[in-house]
Protein backbone atom coordinates (compact mmCIF):
# COMPACT_ATOMS: atom_id res chain seq x y z
CA UNK A 1 0.00 0.00 0.00
CA UNK A 2 3.02 2.69 0.55
CA UNK A 3 4.41 1.69 -2.87
CA UNK A 4 0.74 2.88 -4.16
CA UNK A 5 0.80 6.03 -1.81
CA UNK A 6 3.97 7.01 -3.25
CA UNK A 7 3.08 6.21 -6.89
CA UNK A 8 0.33 8.56 -6.44
CA UNK A 9 1.77 11.25 -4.74
CA UNK A 10 4.43 11.60 -7.65
CA UNK A 11 1.39 11.17 -10.33
CA UNK A 12 -0.35 13.89 -8.85
CA UNK A 13 3.00 16.35 -7.93
CA UNK A 14 4.02 15.89 -11.60
CA UNK A 15 0.58 17.44 -12.74
CA UNK A 16 0.73 20.22 -10.32
CA UNK A 17 4.21 21.25 -11.71
CA UNK A 18 2.80 20.95 -15.46
CA UNK A 19 -0.01 23.14 -14.71
CA UNK A 20 2.50 25.89 -13.31
CA UNK A 21 3.26 26.82 -16.46
CA UNK A 22 4.91 30.24 -15.56
CA UNK A 23 7.32 29.29 -12.71
CA UNK A 24 10.89 29.40 -12.90
CA UNK A 25 11.67 25.65 -12.40
CA UNK A 26 9.38 25.04 -15.97
CA UNK A 27 11.39 27.72 -17.57
CA UNK A 28 14.74 26.33 -16.46
CA UNK A 29 13.58 22.90 -17.95
CA UNK A 30 12.79 24.56 -21.40
CA UNK A 31 16.04 26.17 -21.69
CA UNK A 32 17.95 22.72 -20.28
CA UNK A 33 15.94 21.17 -22.69
CA UNK A 34 16.00 23.37 -26.06
CA UNK A 35 19.54 22.01 -27.58
CA UNK A 36 17.68 19.11 -27.76
CA UNK A 37 14.45 19.95 -29.09
CA UNK A 38 16.51 21.96 -31.75
CA UNK A 39 19.06 18.98 -33.08
CA UNK A 40 15.05 17.26 -33.14
CA UNK A 41 13.58 19.80 -35.15
CA UNK A 42 16.74 20.21 -37.19
CA UNK A 43 16.21 16.61 -37.90
CA UNK A 44 12.73 17.23 -39.23
CA UNK A 45 11.82 17.30 -43.14
CA UNK A 46 11.29 21.03 -44.74
CA UNK A 47 7.81 20.69 -44.93
CA UNK A 48 7.11 20.82 -41.44
CA UNK A 49 8.45 24.15 -41.15
CA UNK A 50 6.74 25.17 -43.89
CA UNK A 51 3.64 24.62 -42.19
CA UNK A 52 4.75 27.42 -39.37
CA UNK A 53 5.87 29.64 -41.67
CA UNK A 54 2.92 29.66 -44.01
CA UNK A 55 1.32 32.82 -44.31
CA UNK A 56 -2.15 31.83 -45.57
CA UNK A 57 -2.15 29.28 -42.76
CA UNK A 58 -1.77 31.87 -40.16
CA UNK A 59 -4.17 34.40 -41.92
CA UNK A 60 -6.44 31.75 -41.88
CA UNK A 61 -6.17 30.91 -38.04
CA UNK A 62 -6.93 34.56 -37.37
CA UNK A 63 -9.89 34.90 -39.65
CA UNK A 64 -11.10 31.76 -38.76
CA UNK A 65 -10.62 32.03 -34.85
CA UNK A 66 -12.00 35.81 -34.72
CA UNK A 67 -15.20 34.58 -36.76
CA UNK A 68 -15.32 31.77 -34.17
CA UNK A 69 -15.19 34.28 -31.28
CA UNK A 70 -17.99 36.23 -31.97
CA UNK A 71 -20.06 33.68 -33.17
CA UNK A 72 -19.70 31.09 -30.18
CA UNK A 73 -19.90 34.56 -27.86
CA UNK A 74 -23.30 33.83 -26.49
CA UNK A 75 -22.67 30.30 -26.03
CA UNK A 76 -19.41 30.38 -24.10
CA UNK A 77 -21.30 32.96 -21.93
CA UNK A 78 -24.16 30.48 -21.08
CA UNK A 79 -21.14 28.16 -20.14
CA UNK A 80 -19.19 30.26 -17.69
CA UNK A 81 -22.33 30.57 -15.51
CA UNK A 82 -23.07 27.67 -15.33
CA UNK A 83 -18.93 26.54 -14.50
CA UNK A 84 -19.02 29.35 -12.18
CA UNK A 85 -22.52 27.97 -10.00
CA UNK A 86 -20.22 25.70 -8.12
CA UNK A 87 -18.01 28.86 -6.86
CA UNK A 88 -14.73 27.49 -8.71
CA UNK A 89 -12.55 29.33 -12.07
CA UNK A 90 -14.19 29.29 -15.21
CA UNK A 91 -11.21 28.75 -16.88
CA UNK A 92 -8.21 26.17 -16.71
CA UNK A 93 -5.21 26.65 -18.20
CA UNK A 94 -2.88 24.10 -18.15
CA UNK A 95 0.84 23.87 -19.33
CA UNK A 96 1.29 22.31 -22.98
CA UNK A 97 4.53 22.42 -25.34
CA UNK A 98 4.51 23.90 -28.59
CA UNK A 99 6.34 25.00 -31.73
CA UNK A 100 10.44 24.82 -31.06
CA UNK A 101 9.96 23.59 -27.63
CA UNK A 102 8.10 26.60 -26.09
CA UNK A 103 5.45 26.50 -23.19
CA UNK A 104 2.38 27.88 -23.40
CA UNK A 105 -0.98 27.96 -21.37
CA UNK A 106 -3.85 25.87 -22.87
CA UNK A 107 -6.55 27.55 -22.26
CA UNK A 108 -10.55 24.87 -21.81
CA UNK A 109 -13.25 25.79 -19.71
CA UNK A 110 -12.97 23.98 -16.49
CA UNK A 111 -14.95 20.71 -16.71
CA UNK A 112 -13.55 19.05 -13.63
CA UNK A 113 -14.38 19.86 -9.60
CA UNK A 114 -12.70 22.30 -7.93
CA UNK A 115 -10.83 19.48 -5.73
CA UNK A 116 -9.70 17.34 -8.84
CA UNK A 117 -6.33 16.85 -7.45
CA UNK A 118 -7.70 15.22 -4.03
CA UNK A 119 -10.46 12.70 -6.05
CA UNK A 120 -7.79 11.59 -8.79
CA UNK A 121 -4.85 10.73 -5.93
CA UNK A 122 -7.81 8.91 -3.86
CA UNK A 123 -8.78 6.94 -7.10
CA UNK A 124 -5.20 6.00 -7.67
CA UNK A 125 -5.02 4.73 -4.83
CA UNK A 126 -7.56 2.48 -4.33
CA UNK A 127 -8.22 1.65 -8.13
CA UNK A 128 -5.70 -0.30 -9.59
CA UNK A 129 -7.57 -0.20 -13.05
CA UNK A 130 -7.83 3.16 -12.93
CA UNK A 131 -3.80 3.68 -11.66
CA UNK A 132 -2.85 1.59 -15.03
CA UNK A 133 -5.36 3.86 -17.56
CA UNK A 134 -4.02 6.57 -16.06
CA UNK A 135 -0.15 5.43 -16.39
CA UNK A 136 -1.01 4.83 -19.45
CA UNK A 137 -3.04 7.25 -21.37
CA UNK A 138 -2.71 10.45 -19.24
CA UNK A 139 -6.72 10.01 -19.21
CA UNK A 140 -9.59 8.24 -16.89
CA UNK A 141 -12.40 6.22 -18.95
CA UNK A 142 -15.79 7.80 -17.04
CA UNK A 143 -13.64 10.33 -15.34
CA UNK A 144 -15.11 11.28 -11.34
CA UNK A 145 -13.85 14.28 -11.46
CA UNK A 146 -15.93 15.80 -14.24
CA UNK A 147 -18.87 17.67 -13.59
CA UNK A 148 -22.26 17.30 -14.82
CA UNK A 149 -21.72 20.82 -16.94
CA UNK A 150 -18.43 18.91 -17.55
CA UNK A 151 -19.09 16.25 -19.33
CA UNK A 152 -21.62 18.00 -21.96
CA UNK A 153 -18.94 20.45 -22.44
CA UNK A 154 -16.67 17.25 -23.48
CA UNK A 155 -18.84 15.38 -25.51
CA UNK A 156 -19.93 18.69 -27.50
CA UNK A 157 -16.19 20.02 -27.56
CA UNK A 158 -17.59 23.54 -26.10
CA UNK A 159 -15.02 23.16 -23.16
CA UNK A 160 -12.56 24.06 -25.95
CA UNK A 161 -13.74 26.70 -27.17
CA UNK A 162 -11.46 29.19 -25.27
CA UNK A 163 -8.48 27.57 -27.23
CA UNK A 164 -9.49 30.05 -30.11
CA UNK A 165 -7.90 32.76 -27.82
CA UNK A 166 -4.93 31.00 -28.22
CA UNK A 167 -4.86 30.59 -31.92
CA UNK A 168 -4.76 34.53 -31.85
CA UNK A 169 -1.62 34.92 -29.54
CA UNK A 170 -0.34 32.67 -32.16
CA UNK A 171 0.34 30.08 -29.95
CA UNK A 172 -2.10 27.35 -31.61
CA UNK A 173 -3.27 25.98 -35.05
CA UNK A 174 -7.23 25.88 -36.14
CA UNK A 175 -5.56 22.69 -37.34
CA UNK A 176 -2.66 20.56 -36.44
CA UNK A 177 -1.01 17.63 -34.26
CA UNK A 178 -2.32 17.30 -30.60
CA UNK A 179 -1.06 19.98 -27.93
CA UNK A 180 0.92 17.69 -25.54
CA UNK A 181 2.77 17.89 -21.86
CA UNK A 182 6.16 18.22 -21.07
CA UNK A 183 6.23 14.31 -20.46
CA UNK A 184 4.32 13.17 -23.39
CA UNK A 185 7.19 14.36 -25.41
CA UNK A 186 9.02 10.97 -24.75
CA UNK A 187 5.56 9.29 -26.55
CA UNK A 188 6.56 10.49 -29.55
CA UNK A 189 10.03 9.26 -29.40
CA UNK A 190 11.71 9.37 -33.12
CA UNK A 191 8.92 11.46 -34.78
CA UNK A 192 9.15 14.13 -31.95
CA UNK A 193 10.89 16.48 -33.85
CA UNK A 194 7.64 17.07 -36.13
CA UNK A 195 5.29 17.84 -33.38
CA UNK A 196 7.74 20.77 -32.54
CA UNK A 197 7.96 21.91 -36.40
CA UNK A 198 4.41 23.59 -36.58
CA UNK A 199 2.21 24.83 -33.66
CA UNK A 200 -0.44 22.29 -32.26
CA UNK A 201 -3.99 22.62 -33.18
CA UNK A 202 -7.60 22.55 -31.94
CA UNK A 203 -8.41 19.92 -33.98
CA UNK A 204 -6.47 17.72 -36.40
CA UNK A 205 -5.89 13.87 -37.68
CA UNK A 206 -6.57 12.41 -34.57
CA UNK A 207 -9.60 14.45 -33.75
CA UNK A 208 -11.75 13.28 -36.95
CA UNK A 209 -10.41 9.58 -36.76
CA UNK A 210 -11.46 8.30 -33.52
CA UNK A 211 -10.66 10.54 -30.52
CA UNK A 212 -10.25 8.47 -27.26
CA UNK A 213 -11.20 5.20 -29.29
CA UNK A 214 -7.68 5.11 -30.26
CA UNK A 215 -4.69 4.25 -28.44
CA UNK A 216 -1.61 7.03 -27.74
CA UNK A 217 0.62 4.73 -30.35
CA UNK A 218 -2.25 5.89 -33.26
CA UNK A 219 -2.35 9.50 -32.01
CA UNK A 220 1.37 9.72 -32.37
CA UNK A 221 1.33 8.10 -36.29
CA UNK A 222 -1.71 10.41 -36.94
CA UNK A 223 0.25 13.37 -35.86
CA UNK A 224 3.52 12.24 -37.59
CA UNK A 225 1.46 11.84 -41.17
CA UNK A 226 0.09 15.02 -40.37
CA UNK A 227 3.29 17.00 -40.63
CA UNK A 228 4.36 15.00 -43.38
CA UNK A 229 1.75 15.06 -45.52
CA UNK A 230 0.64 18.57 -44.97
CA UNK A 231 -1.45 20.85 -47.70
CA UNK A 232 -3.50 23.83 -47.06
CA UNK A 233 -6.33 21.56 -48.88
CA UNK A 234 -5.49 18.84 -46.16
CA UNK A 235 -6.22 21.11 -43.57
CA UNK A 236 -9.42 22.06 -45.11
CA UNK A 237 -10.35 18.67 -45.35
CA UNK A 238 -10.36 18.20 -41.47
CA UNK A 239 -11.91 21.32 -40.62
CA UNK A 240 -14.73 20.43 -42.58
CA UNK A 241 -14.65 16.15 -40.60
CA UNK A 242 -14.24 18.07 -37.97
CA UNK A 243 -18.07 19.90 -37.91
CA UNK A 244 -19.14 16.13 -39.07
CA UNK A 245 -17.30 14.62 -35.63
CA UNK A 246 -18.28 17.24 -33.65
CA UNK A 247 -22.19 16.96 -34.14
CA UNK A 248 -22.29 13.27 -34.23
CA UNK A 249 -20.31 13.48 -31.13
CA UNK A 250 -18.07 10.45 -32.34
CA UNK A 251 -15.28 9.57 -29.90
CA UNK A 252 -16.03 12.02 -27.37
CA UNK A 253 -15.10 11.52 -23.89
Amino acid sequence: MSAIKVHVNQSIALRNSLVESQSLAENQSFAGNQSLAEDQINGCNAKAHRIYHSKMKRFSDVLIASILLFITAPLMGIAAFLIKLDGGPVFFGHSRVGYQHRAFRCWKFRTMVVDADAVLANLLQTDSVARETWSRDFKLTNDPRVTWVGRIMRVTSIDELPQLWNVLKGDMSIVGPRPVTIRELAMYDTNVGDYLSCRPGITGLWQVSGRSKLSYDDRVSLDTHYVRSWTFLLDIKIAFKTVGVVLGRQGAC
